[in-house]
Formats: structure tokens, sequence, C-alpha cells
């Protein structure tokens, strides 16, 4: 695809994380490299800054003057966009972010695809630095900024390519997952839940797609599968390829026994090994047991595996300390869905056991500003103290009967025990917080967007206030 006449590459809806990582690896390896994008911040539009990227604010037919030799559109663009259209109607080359990697990058490799609702992007941010760690050095695409390595995407010689691999359609022009392009040797299958509920009907549908991408994987490749998810459990069955189980129950082949949760750190046995990681909750040591698992596939040792552990330091916006000021801890959080908020809520609980926590939500994905998780977030906040809900993003684009109804679940959750507060603005938020936060409070908020540089202005107010 990318042959020797094409040597710029424009990205429409450069400011996704795959995107923006993506553009910044051909950047490196010396195309011209330009996108727009309407929603500009951190921490991707400083991380394109810093790669030397030209990011234009809006979209518009100008955008593609000069015409680029490619163009890669973004799952989030629709018809009726300007550059889209400009495009179709000039014939230009273009392709899908999946495409791309697909034909450019991935071929010719062995594809470790790490799929699921919840804990993709820390799997195979842990996985990548687990092969990285012990020399492998593979190429890797990663839907976040995973600390050991300050970019999303890297691409190598290597034999190996983790890649996290999302369930949302490819594009507007392709409407299969993103996950069946991936060419798996191996997938790892984290859990199955309802969400994308813009292009899902229920949970049946979502089913329906990771079905396809079992349905790929060649019979000398391998299935490994979260044994204690009941959603995924039929899907294994006619499986054309090993399947390997990983949880918590005695069925599973990587099974963690003697699991302790700590404040700061996590430890569990498998039959063969004592595991520790600087990573918190339940979640999280079933994520460790899917990298365990694929590693060992791809010739690692017990050994090595956890010495990558004990040198993992994270993944940017999740459960990331932003800062502390006035005494008070601010925490950033991707959790949209209401398992996602719930476990990381716990995870902060067994962090700051005896503190006040405050949830602070903005509702911005296409599933969480419809009401289809009106009664669950109820309970997704039990580990809250406080809880503040924001406005419905793009409040306008949802009839009313389709929309969250934050003020009921304001209610809905005082009645369950916890002083809730809709507030429907960042300026509001911050001087709420401002006025009733005390030193030792912690603050976690729940966003997959920039919510307003919440977290910015939120610790400038607590530096500054008096009393």
């Amino acid at each position: 695809m990318l042959s020797a006449e094409i040597q710029s590459v424009h990205f429409v809806g450069i400011c996704g994380t795959l995107m923006a990582s993506t553009a910044a690896a051909l950047k490196e390896r010396g195309y011209q490299v330009s996108g727009s994008d309407q929603n500009v911040y951190p921490p991707m539009s400083t991380f394109l800054e810093e790669h030397g990227i030209r990011v234009l604010h809006g979209y518009a037919e100008g955008n593609l003057t000069p015409a680029p030799d490619l163009v890669v559109i973004g799952n989030a663009i629709s018809r009726g966009n300007p550059e889209a259209e400009a495009i179709l109607d000039r014939k230009l080359r273009y392709c899908s972010i999946p495409e791309l990697l697909r034909e450019c990058f991935i071929r010719g490799r062995r594809s470790v695809v790490v799929a699921g609702t919840h804990g993709k992007t820390t799997t195979t941010a842990l996985l990548a630095w687990v092969l990285d760690h012990n020399g492998l050095n593979p190429s890797f695409v990663i839907g976040g900024i995973p600390l050991n390595f300050s970019r999303g995407a890297r691409f190598t010689d290597s034999e190996w390519f983790v890649i996290e691999g999302d369930e949302y359609d490819t594009a507007f022009f392709d409407k299969r997952s993103k996950f069946v392009h991936y060419l798996p040797e191996v997938a790892v299958l984290n859990n199955l839940e309802f969400d994308h509920a813009d292009i899902f009907h229920d949970l049946a549908d979502i089913q329906r797609s990771f079905a396809h991408l079992i349905r790929i994987i060649p019979r000398n490749g391998l299935v490994l599968a979260n044994g204690d998810d009941p959603n995924l459990a039929g899907l294994l069955a006619d499986a054309p390829c090993p399947v390997k189980r990983f949880g918590l129950g005695e069925a599973n082949h990587w099974r963690a026994t003697g699991v302790r949760l700590g404040a700061t750190a996590s430890q569990f046995d498998t039959p063969n090994h004592r595991y520790h990681l600087d990573l918190v909750g339940e979640f999280n040591v079933r994520n460790a047991l899917a990298v365990i698992a694929a590693a060992r596939h791809c010739g690692l040792t017990n050994h090595q595996i956890q010495a990558g552990f004990s040198t993992f330091k994270g993944v940017k916006r999740r459960q990331e300390v932003r800062g502390i000021a006035g005494g008070v801890v601010v925490i950033d959080d991707f959790g949209h869905h209401p398992t996602a908020i719930r476990e990381t809520l716990r995870a902060v609980r067994l962090r700051y056991p005896s503190e006040r926590v405050w949830a602070v939500f903005e509702p911005r994905t296409n599933t969480t500003r419809r009401n289809v998780f009106q009664e669950r977030l109820v309970s997704a906040f039990d580990e809250a103290s406080c809880v503040v809900i924001a406005q419905v993003a793009r409040l306008e684009l949802l009839s009313p009967e389709h929309r969250l109804d934050p003020e009921r679940l304001m209610r809905d959750l005082g009645a369950n025990g916890r002083p809730a507060y809709y507030l429907p603005d960042v300026d509001t938020i911050v001087d709420h917080l401002a006025r009733h936060t005390v030193g030792g409070d912690v603050v976690c908020i729940f966003s997959n967007g920039g919510f307003g540089n919440l977290h910015e202005k939120l610790l400038a107010r607590l530096q500054t206030r008096r009393g």
C-alpha cells in the first residue's frame, strides 16, 4: 500500500490515539505526515506536536491541497464530512487505519490481537513491554500511551506484532470490526459485555463480531479467553484452533490462586510461579494472566515474564495520578462503561481505603450518552463517597427519550446512599470541588475525552484556594 510513489500521507481524524500513534510512526519512517481533527486536546495534541506533525483544526476541503498521495480516514469520520466528500469527489487514494496496518505492517508477522470490552489497552501495553524487556523488540499498536514507551505505536523488524483489537467498526465505508483486519495468530479475549450502542443492537450482535475474529485464527494459532466470563463461553466451542482459558476459576488452564490485592500492587500464584505487579485490582490480575499465557506462547519463561512485570510503569489515563494540590489527589481514568467505572473505583478504594473519594463522570461515549446504562450506572459508583455527573456530551444529537438522564441518575445515587450532584459544565464542577473537597480527599475523573481540561483547571484552583 505504501508504494514508492507515496510520499505524503494525510490523516482525517488524527487525534484518535491509534491514528496519532501510527502517524508518528510514519513520520519517523520519513513520510510527510499531516492531519486534521475538530477535537484537538492533550495528550494526543501534545504528542503530535512533539513529533513535528502539523494538525489542522477542523475539517475542510482545503486541508487536502496540495493533494496527499494517500489519505487515512478515521472511523469517527462519516459521510458529510467536508474532507470525506472531497476525497470521494476527487477520487483520491484512501484507506482505513486497520487496512493500513494490515497491509503495511502486520502481514508476514506473528500477530497477537488483544480484544475485549475492558482492559485491552493495559493488557496490550503490558504484553508489549514484557516482550520488549526480554529482547523480542515487538511492533505494537496500543490505544493509549504506555509509560514504558511514551508512544502508542512502534514498527520494528521483529516477527512479533502486538495490537489492541477494537470491536468498533472500521470506517464509514467498512462496517466490520477493526480487529478482523489484524491477521491474528493469537487472540486474547479479556471479557465481553454490551457496549457501543450506536453500532451494536445487543449483546448477541457483539458476540457475533467476536465470533468472526475467532473464525479467522489459523489452525496453528491460539485463542486465550477469560474462562470466568459466561458471555465468551458459547463462542469457544467451535473455534477452529486450540483454546486455552485464563481466570480465577478452577477450570482455567492459566489460573490465579492466592490472590492478594494491595494498595499499590497485586500478587498471585500460578501452578509453577508466584507473580507480583504494580497494578491494583482484580481486573488487572486477569489482565496479567492473559499476558502470561501469551508470553509463554511467544517462548518466554516465568522469570522473564516477572522481570517485565517488575519494570512495567502503566498507561496514561488508567488510574493516572495527575497531581496533588491542596492535599487533594486528582486521578484521571479513561473508564466510561459501568463495569470499568466500578472496577476502577474498587482499585482506587484499595489504594485509599479511608479517604473520601469523589467520582466525576462525563457521559461522553456513544453508549453512556444514551440511557442504555441508566440503571447500571447507579451501582457502578458504590465505592465512591460523592458523585458528580456532568452534562451529556453532544446533547443535541440525541432525542430526549434515548438520552441518559443525569438528574435521574443523581436522584437514584442519592437514594442509594451516595451524595450526588448534577453540574453541567467544567467551571461549575471546578468551583464545587474547590469549595467542598478537603485535604486528604481523592477526586477520580472519568472521561474518554479531554473533559474541558478539568484536571488541570481543578489542580490550579486547588493550588490557590484559601482556607
